[in-house]
């Protein structure tokens, strides 16, 4: 059933892709040109060094999270490689009830609870060139062990099998020039309220 905050008069974007295909460093370049609201996910992994809790995620308990779960705090979440990691709901319909334009940056998994509850979010899929410069996209990162590679290797290929056959993504964009990419994604942003 459609949630009522669809006929709110914001706009919601969700920038899905695997691993490795450039959406966290795409997402942050476009909302930082377009004034778009980027909402900030929940997750139980721990912070890195370089992190800032409340700006890059909400650093969580794992019983934090589940208890948010039970209240339905979220507008989607997913238990990823051993972590949850999930959208805060009441910030989202929020700003969406201001008017402003919210962009959800979040996996393939959690994108189809969204679009189930607000089946007008508009989908942008940001994809890699192809197999061989996603592998060497993750291998190049250095965070990852070999065998958390092939992991997210084969989740890529679920995740993007599973977007293009939903066809909820109405775009779909290959991040071959980071420059490119990046222009397609502010002009689909530009056209909305800003945050």
């Amino acid at each position: 059933m459609p949630n009522s905050m669809d006929n709110s008069p914001g706009k919601l974007f969700v920038i899905s892709g695997p691993s490795g295909s450039g959406k966290s460093t795409l997402t942050t370049m476009a909302v930082k040109q377009t004034g778009a609201c980027l909402s900030i996910s929940a997750t139980t992994r721990g912070q890195s060094d370089s992190e800032i809790d409340g700006k890059d995620y909400f650093f969580i308990t794992r019983e934090q999270f589940e208890s948010k779960i039970s209240s339905t705090g979220f507008l989607e979440y997913a238990e990823v490689f051993g972590n949850y990691y999930g959208t805060p709901a009441a910030p989202v319909k929020k700003m969406l009830a201001e008017g402003k334009t919210v962009v959800l940056e979040i996996d393939v998994q959690g994108a189809m609870q969204v679009f189930e509850n607000f089946p007008q979010a508009h989908g942008i899929l940001i994809l890699p060139p192809d197999d061989q410069e996603l592998r060497r996209r993750l291998e190049a990162r250095g965070r990852d062990k070999q065998e958390i590679i092939e992991q997210r290797l084969q989740k890529a290929k679920w995740e993007i099998d599973k977007a293009q056959q939903s066809n909820l993504y109405k775009n779909i964009i290959v991040n071959d020039k980071l420059e490119d990419a990046l222009a397609e994604i502010v002009s689909i942003l530009s056209y909305t309220n800003q945050c």
